[in-house]
């Protein structure tokens, strides 16, 4: 294997252990290589905490083997103070002569000034090595920064013969209709944990009447989103328990209300994609939605998705609520006791 990609595999074996802890922020690995040894290596741990390169550099015991070291890093370095200093200027004052770079910073604040300060210092630098794997483990923060919305992930739960739900009445609301087992529940739940928000619609919020948090996974909980047009649902379900951050998207007003903050809609002609501006907004960089039905298929229809998840469990309901009608390439299936989970990707650019 290519040295440079060796170092840049461990890299990104670092960066991935920051996820669900920095966004906004980007995940970000880092190895500082001396003589075909390492010496340091770092990644970005939380948001507002040092970054990948200074973890890093401090983890090298010896810093005056710096100046003869090459720095491999999966994410441009930052060039501008945030509530970090720039991490480009202590690889200067470090003196350390050689950088690798996965991929350029897609963020306006950076976008290419970190390499070009670099260069200016009489650094070596190259880019691109595994760009696309670099890319890809920050799908989130450059679909955010290059799209200017959230990075969209559609999750559901069908039967084998196509259903999500069973045929409700009011006597049955108030409960989820169970299709996948614990294993299945836990994985959803550890997504969770990674993700930015969660969004369902109303008759999900009225009939589920789900928390939309973390409990059988460690992790952060979600920004808890809901579509509520009117106004309608009643302050007695979960998500109104103003335990977490709520988020309900409506076309009557904006309020704040300790956790629960009412966003209204200006452009109900072009609803789901003012819903993912207003969570561009509020520097969410991915969102779960979760359902019902319409609310799924109306994404799909908008083409305003990136990866749909479906879980599909081992049973038949004959009738019910019909799971949406989705194209997608299949990237990856993977087993969960009886159950399987289907993960597609957007075929095409949005």
């Amino acid at each position: 294997m290519n040295v440079n990609k060796k170092y840049m595999l461990r890299a990104l074996e670092l960066a991935q252990l920051g996820i669900g802890e920095v966004s906004p922020n980007p995940m970000v690995g880092c190895v500082i290589v001396c003589e075909g040894k390492i010496i340091g290596e770092g990644f970005h741990q939380k948001y507002g905490d040092a970054h990948a390169e200074v973890n890093a550099i401090q983890a090298v015991k010896d810093e005056k083997l710096l100046p003869k070291s090459t720095l491999y890093v999966t994410l441009e370095p930052c060039a501008h103070f945030g509530l970090t200093p720039p991490c480009s200027d202590l690889i200067v004052r470090k003196r350390i002569p050689r950088v690798i770079i996965g991929t350029v910073d897609p963020f306006a604040e950076v976008a290419g000034k970190g390499i070009e300060k670099l260069k200016k210092a009489g650094v070596e630098v190259e880019v691109g090595v595994l760009e696309k794997e670099c890319r890809d483990i920050n799908k989130r923060f450059f679909t955010f920064h290059e799209k200017k919305r959230p990075f969209v992930i559609l999750k559901w739960a069908q039967t084998q013969d196509g259903f999500i739900d069973i045929e409700r009445n009011v006597e049955n609301y108030g409960e989820p209709t169970w299709i996948t087992g614990n294993l299945a529940l836990r994985l959803v739940h550890k997504i969770r944990a990674e993700e930015g928000a969660i969004l369902v619609g109303r008759k999900t919020a009225e009939k589920d009447n789900p928390s939309l948090t973390v409990r059988h996974w460690y992790g952060k909980n979600p920004l808890r989103a809901v579509v509520d047009n009117e106004l309608k649902l009643p302050k007695t379900l979960n998500i109104f328990d103003q335990s977490e951050k709520t988020v309900v998207f409506n076309i009557l007003q904006d309020k704040e209300d300790n956790n629960l903050t009412y966003t209204k809609l200006n452009d109900t002609q072009n609803l789901i994609q003012e819903i993912l501006y207003q969570l561009y907004k509020k520097n969410i960089l991915s969102v779960i939605v979760e359902g019902g039905h319409r609310l799924l298929q109306s994404f799909i229809i908008e083409n305003l998705w990136d990866e749909a998840h479906i879980f599909t469990g081992n049973k038949f309901f004959s009738k019910g609520v019909k799971a949406p009608q989705i194209d997608g390439k299949l990237m990856a299936a993977e087993q969960l006791d009886n159950d399987w989970l289907y993960i597609l990707k957007n075929r095409i650019k949005t």
